[in-house]
């Protein structure tokens, strides 16, 4: 059967993707964090060999508008492609899909009560793209897994709670356990951590809680999810309420989890982190 074989949390800024294009990685501002993710890369490369990877995220705009918002949306694609977010496409493959896989899920969370807008068609934007290249390398042609997209409204309120995106992760373990094939699935929740991109706090940093968020989500994480939006929102900056897609990642891995890298950086206006996790043997 199917089994999780990595738990990620990794932030989202269209900035590391425009460094990563523009062959930045050894540029004083950069170096630190394309160091950062290095060693996790390696653990994916050597030792977890994941063959699809469940990536939880929020679209800017690109696909979905506040007119039109999903609370919960799933690709169920054979392929998609690299979105065009006003600027051109990044200089990247397209992604391959796994749509017998993606059915499957969308099967067992409709029956767990989870209601998803199913997409045969997505492009994605800079919250799917930024962690995929720090995380797995490419060819020019493709990819080394292939991956099932996962978008959750952060966007327009009101959006999920921290407590419901826990509950979707749990869902989302209990459907990959009943996939009766071998498959081995890493899953990576994005966004945040502290930033503020709008209002009187704009440029709004919180180290010390990005700091706690990163150890309280191995070690509290029902916590965590009992936290409410207002005050997701108040300790970590408007748009830092997006780490509530780390908990979907979260719910999905057992209890007891076990560390294997984290990094964080906050060398402008977000809190850029990456957290690696592996179920407690």
């Amino acid at each position: 059967m199917a089994r999780i074989v990595a738990g990620i949390g990794s932030s989202h800024v269209p900035s590391i993707g425009r460094a990563y294009d523009q062959n930045k990685q050894t540029d004083p501002a950069w170096q630190p964090l394309f160091e950062g993710y290095e060693p996790v890369k390696r653990w994916l490369q050597d030792d977890v060999k994941a063959d699809v990877v469940i990536l939880v995220y929020n679209d800017h705009g690109t696909e979905f508008f506040l007119d039109r918002y999903p609370t919960f949306a799933l690709g169920v694609a054979d392929s998609y492609q690299v979105a065009d977010e006003g600027y051109g496409k990044r200089p990247l493959p397209e992604f391959q899909g796994n749509a017998a896989f993606s059915r499957h899920l969308a099967n067992c969370l409709l029956a767990d009560e989870f209601d998803m807008t199913l997409c045969q068609e997505m492009a994605l934007d800079h919250g799917f793209l930024t962690a995929m290249p720090l995380l797995w390398d490419h060819s020019d042609t493709g990819w080394p897994l292939q991956v099932v997209p996962l978008l959750v409204n952060v966007i327009q309120h009101p959006i999920p709670t921290a407590r419901r995106c826990y509950k979707l992760g749990q869902a989302l373990k209990r459907a990959i356990d009943s996939w009766p094939e071998d498959l081995r699935v890493a899953i990576v929740g994005t966004g945040g951590l502290s930033h503020q991109l709008n209002g009187e706090r704009f440029g709004f940093i919180n180290e010390e809680w990005d700091q706690q968020w990163l150890q309280r989500i191995q070690t509290e994480p029902e916590q965590l999810a009992d936290t409410s939006t207002r005050d997701l929102m108040l300790a970590a900056g408007a748009e830092g309420g997006e780490v509530i897609m780390w908990l979907v990642m979260r719910g999905a891995m057992a209890d007891n989890v076990e560390e294997v890298h984290r990094f964080y950086y906050a060398p402008m206006t977000t809190g850029i982190a990456v957290l690696a996790l592996q179920n407690a043997q």
